[in-house]
């Protein structure tokens, strides 16, 4: 039986997602989308590659329950996370006559989440968003949280919209499909969450690693509850993360230097195993997390195949051009989460610390 629970916000801006974990769900998604939106028009939103695995069986879903859906498709990866993909899907919707009475379902990773959720978003002023993650990272992270956006050149997330999805369905039976590099890719992200939050399930990352590296689904399947379920007693309090939701961020400073500086190449969870593990280094002098607790993040993230140092040849000018254009920044200094403990971050309602990023941060990022 999968696992089930609701975030609910508790902050101004009302809003509820239901969250159900498991081996099944996405026919699930489809009972539940069929039953919910009867009379609305049904856009699923997939890369190329999901859309040939589950898109097409998700239609099928669909059309066994008596109602029929659009299946719109884009070039996969995060280079076409773009305006111009966004435009051309719009584009799409109004050649296809969807108003108003539209349903967007985001089926896919994380740059499908991003991308379908900014379409609902806008589309018509904000229609519902069913999010159905098939990637590690989108399940443990992304895709709850409702931070949609398209990049800008060397500006990761920097066009976008706060849009909560009204249901997430993650079927971790999904991953099976899933290459071996973005599977332990998506992983970085638990670390992250575990590192930044949760002392007991950072343990038991560290206890599971061998479990996880084979996708032990039950395993699996713990993880991911557990961290949407952290993550979205976060959001729920701050949602525009004007506060404690900046503790999400922890490694995602350097992470998304290095995607800039890269063009991309490299995965988002490789990038943010590196992140986690620079700036739990820079936590040593900043927050005096304690070296040892540095030690044991950076080992856990190797114990489950992800690097921990960054590939050579990164351009330290691109760098730290990339670093100061970071969201994150405020009168020109970056502001890093940097934990101070293995599962606990500063305390009150500003849990980041001011950075000096050409002196501080750059260096460990670029190896000679």
């Amino acid at each position: 039986m999968p696992s089930r629970f609701r975030v609910v916000a508790r902050s101004a801006s009302f809003w509820s997602t239901r969250v159900v974990v498991g081996p099944g769900a996405l026919k699930l998604a489809a009972n539940d989308i069929a039953r919910e939106f009867p009379h609305h028009r049904r856009v699923v939103v997939s890369d190329a590659r999901v859309g040939r695995l589950y898109g097409r069986r998700l239609a099928r879903l669909l059309s066994t329950r008596g109602v029929s859906a659009l299946l719109l498709t884009f070039p996969s990866g995060e280079r076409f996370k773009t305006r111009a993909t966004k435009a051309r899907l719009e584009d799409r919707l109004l050649k296809a006559g969807a108003g108003r009475d539209t349903v967007v379902v985001a089926l896919g990773g994380g740059v499908t989440g991003d991308l379908a959720g900014f379409l609902a978003a806008t589309w018509h002023r904000g229609v519902p968003f069913v999010s159905i993650p098939t990637t590690v990272l989108a399940m443990v992270d992304a895709s709850l949280g409702g931070k949609t956006a398209v990049d800008l050149p060397d500006v990761k997330n920097a066009v976008g919209a706060f849009h909560q999805p009204v249901s997430l369905w993650a079927d971790v039976s999904l991953l099976r499909t899933l290459s071996e590099r973005h599977y332990r890719a998506g992983l970085a992200e638990a670390v992250k969450t575990a590192a930044a939050l949760d002392a007991a399930l950072f343990r038991r990352l560290e206890a599971d690693a061998p479990r996880l590296v084979r996708r032990d689904e039950r395993v699996v399947e713990r993880v991911v509850s557990r961290c949407l379920a952290l993550k979205g007693g976060i959001v729920a309090s701050d949602e525009r993360e004007s506060g404690r939701r900046a503790v999400l961020n922890f490694g995602h400073t350097a992470a998304h230097a290095i995607e800039a500086a890269t063009d991309f190449r490299i995965a988002h969870g490789e990038a943010v195993a590196i992140g986690v593990v620079a700036e739990a280094r820079l936590a040593q002098s900043v927050t005096g997390l304690p070296r040892v607790h540095a030690d044991r993040i950076a080992g856990l993230l190797g114990a489950l195949g992800l690097p921990v140092s960054p590939p050579a040849g990164l351009d330290a000018k691109r760098l730290a051009r990339a670093v100061l254009r970071d969201k994150k920044v405020r009168r020109g200094v970056v502001r890093c989460a940097l934990p101070e403990r293995i599962g606990r971050m500063p305390a009150g309602n500003d849990p980041t610390v001011p950075v000096d990023a050409l002196r501080d941060l750059v260096p460990r990022l670029v190896r000679n």
